[in-house]
């Protein structure tokens, strides 16, 4: 575990002596929205150097779940996180990905259902992914290219989850092509409200240009891998190319949790912020 500084709106430190490195870590608590009731956390991941470089600007990588992102003490499942930072970090420092910042968004918890789906169901709710999309794009957004040197522009500004999450980051994909130009969509929730997903991608026009990477783990279910492929063949007959803009995978033996998905951030980077 790299050790990692939480500094900005937070003095907390975690520590630990496994490596003499660290991550920089910027802790913004109770961000409140005009839109959407209740507080949330925002955690921005900085790269080596970002404040020995004070004209240098970068790209930004939002993601979802950011309990899930940084902290195994805070993760879905304890003792089990995405490791986004450190994966970063090490990438960065080898000259794999470009230097790039990364902002773990909260989710609501009982709300998150609510917040991460674009459609209604009668028996499990949700259906406010407009309003979540609105809070991401004028919101939060517009805070952290306030408070942080970012390039803007869809060709520096990533979007991204899984499950749910990536069922939302799709979603906002297809309402703000303009924002976001490069999606991460790990283990998506297509099943959500009959597969409503592969309906609006099918609608969307314009295609939207961004570049996706889509994946699944061979072992999240046969009808998970089924949908999946579905959405895959709907992107492709769509306009998307595998190869180019279109990066798909089936992991093997992967399952559906955390440590599944911190295996797959180190890939993801280098697909969606190769070095320039």
């Amino acid at each position: 575990m790299v050790a990692k500084f939480l500094g900005s709106a937070s003095t907390d430190t975690l520590t630990s002596s496994a490596e003499p490195r660290t991550t920089d870590l910027r802790k913004h608590p109770n961000f409140q929205s005009r839109l959407l009731p209740g507080d949330r956390e925002l955690i921005v991941y900085l790269p080596p150097g970002y404040d020995q470089h004070p004209k240098q600007r970068f790209p930004v990588l939002y993601l979802h779940d950011g309990q899930n992102l940084f902290d195994e003490t805070t993760s879905y499942v304890p003792g089990m996180d995405w490791k986004v930072d450190e994966t970063a970090e090490d990438l960065i420092r080898r000259q794999q990905i470009q230097q790039l910042i990364i902002v773990g968004i909260y989710n609501a918890g009982v709300h998150r259902v609510d917040e991460y789906t674009p459609t209604k169901d009668p028996r499990l709710g949700g259906g406010r992914a407009d309003l979540y999309g609105r809070m991401l794009v004028k919101e939060i957004r517009t805070f952290i290219n306030s408070k942080y040197r970012t390039l803007l522009g869809p060709e520096n500004t990533g979007l991204g989850g899984s499950s749910l999450g990536g069922l939302v980051s799709l979603y906002l994909g297809l309402q703000y092509p303009n924002i976001f130009g490069k999606l991460a969509i790990l283990s998506p929730s297509v099943w959500w409200g009959n597969k409503a997903i592969i309906g609006m991608i099918k609608k969307a026009d314009p295609r939207p240009g961004f570049r996706i990477w889509l994946d699944m783990g061979s072992k999240e279910g046969t009808k998970s891998l089924s949908d999946v492929r579905l959405l895959r063949r709907t992107l492709v007959a769509k306009g998307w190319i595998e190869g180019q803009d279109l990066h798909y995978e089936e992991v093997p033996g992967a399952v559906h949790n955390e440590a599944a998905w911190a295996a797959r951030v180190g890939p993801v980077l280098r697909y969606l912020f190769p070095p320039i």
